[in-house]
């Protein structure tokens, strides 16, 4: 990561009363952990996250999974393996059918947003020092306007014209030693002609062919060279990438774009020269529809993965199933960022919730794990599920003798923040003689783990 000078600075809340759960409506039984972020590196929160915990806006919590009506674990999917089921390439037809003649399908939503906002957790009602700064903090990055990199949704030609080779289909008989000699039943295809061709393996040529003539500039349509890669072999099954620029033809009904956009978060925006171009941090990435916004999505771009935040979209638009065509947009921006930093190579996708059908979804963007809520080691969803069917609550790691690898065993060594300096717990506390609150830093330093304990500067008043 750059080297720079910032500091996560938190509020720790507890996480003792209960509230209503957006998933199975219990109106108390909903219970987690709360920190208030004022400001968060990118580390951090990478680190805090594969500990359970998850940012809603500035507030970050963690379910306390043993006491909460509906356990929510941490899940990731693999986004390098990733490749889309019978359903999600339904979706990414069912969009590029879109764009292409203009006609919404009919039929409710199949698709859903990567959180229910309505699930969240309770933010606590008054932030004890709202607009706390420090010489060693570094503003967050405000919202910069548009990056200056777009991508948007390939537009190709869709000749639907035959070739010679097909063409040739009707004719019945085919030349054996000069004679004209039909061909036997049950024998397959003639040798004598050549193979035939599928129609998109056509048309990536003639793009090439028009991609050269529009490079010679003379107007002139030159030959494919023979140095162009072969087609790929039929049993090959097509990429993510290869769904999504699907080929349409030029007088689509339709014109989708994509933009990038920095946005407001407790994230510090970073930028590392093993990291992807646009850097680290929080960023809206808007979909556009015939210059008309559909859609937003809020990711935070983090060393190691891609975390999906939220999204939001127009109901005029739901039955595009758009929450789970975003989910598979962020899977390929994540394999296309790995081309840069070979770390970043997860999608996370929030919280999986075996426990709701409804949220179960998450679970078919294999291959994908869950964290372990006691141990905090990742373990493929094939091997949980057993246990979560039928078990709302589960430790998934199947050594009975593994721990948290990363607890804090010493509360002294955890940074606060007191008086804008920064100090250990042990200096603090001397300072503060007869200090009672040695048992939530405990806890605190204890949900948060050694490496941010020792890390982020837990705030003291």
């Amino acid at each position: 990561m750059a080297a720079n000078k910032s500091y996560t600075i938190v509020e720790y809340f507890g996480g003792d009363d209960g509230y209503r759960c957006g998933y199975c409506k219990n109106q108390i039984g909903n219970f987690s952990h709360g920190m208030w972020s004022h400001a968060m590196t990118v580390q951090d929160y990478q680190d805090l996250i594969d500990r359970g915990w998850r940012r809603s806006g500035k507030y970050v919590y963690k379910p306390i999974m043993k006491k909460t009506c509906c356990p929510q674990y941490t899940i990731r999917c693999h986004a390098l393996k990733f490749q889309p089921t019978k359903s999600h390439k339904k979706i990414l037809k069912k969009v590029n059918k879109f764009i292409s003649n203009g006609e919404l399908p009919k039929g409710q939503d199949d698709g859903k947003p990567m959180d229910c906002e309505v699930a969240g957790p309770r933010e606590p009602n008054k932030v004890r020092h709202p607009e706390l700064k420090c010489a060693a903090i570094t503003d967050i990055q405000k919202e910069i306007g548009e990056r200056p990199a777009t991508t948007e949704v390939e537009k190709d030609v869709g000749d639907s014209s035959t070739t010679a080779s097909e063409t040739s289909r009707t004719d019945t008989a085919s030349v054996t030693e000069g004679k004209m000699v039909p061909p036997k039943p049950g024998m397959g295809a003639d040798p004598s002609r050549p193979p035939c061709r599928k129609a998109r393996d056509v048309r990536k040529e003639r793009r090439l062919q028009k991609g050269q003539t529009r490079q010679h500039g003379d107007g002139v349509s030159s030959t494919v060279s023979s140095s162009q890669p072969t087609p790929k072999p039929n049993n090959q099954p097509k990429t993510l990438e290869e769904f999504i620029s699907e080929s349409m033809p030029d007088n689509s009904s339709h014109r989708l774009e994509f933009r990038r956009f920095l946005c407001d978060s407790p994230l510090e925006a970073e930028h590392s020269p093993d990291g992807p171009e646009m850097g680290y941090g929080s960023f809206h990435q808007q979909y556009w529809l015939d210059g008309r916004i559909v859609a937003v999505g809020v990711i935070d771009i983090l060393p190691t993965c891609v975390s999906s935040v939220y999204l939001y979209y127009h109901p005029d638009f739901a039955s595009l199933s758009l929450g789970s065509y975003s989910a598979l947009r962020e899977i390929a921006f994540t394999r296309q960022l790995q081309k840069q930093s070979p770390k970043l190579s997860y999608y996370y996708m929030g919280f999986y919730i075996h426990s709701c059908p409804k949220m179960r979804y998450k679970g078919k963007y294999w291959p994908s794990d869950l964290l372990c809520p006691e141990t905090f080691v990742w373990v493929p969803i094939e091997r949980c599920t057993p246990k979560l069917d039928s078990s709302g609550y589960a430790r998934l790691n199947q050594d009975a003798d593994a721990g948290d690898a990363r607890v804090l065993r010493d509360v002294g060594k955890a940074l606060v923040l007191y008086r804008r300096t920064v100090m250990p717990y042990a200096a603090y506390s001397r300072k503060r003689k007869g200090s009672s609150d040695e048992t939530e830093v405990q806890q605190y330093a204890s949900l948060v783990g050694q490496d941010c304990a020792e890390r982020i500067l837990l705030y003291r008043s």
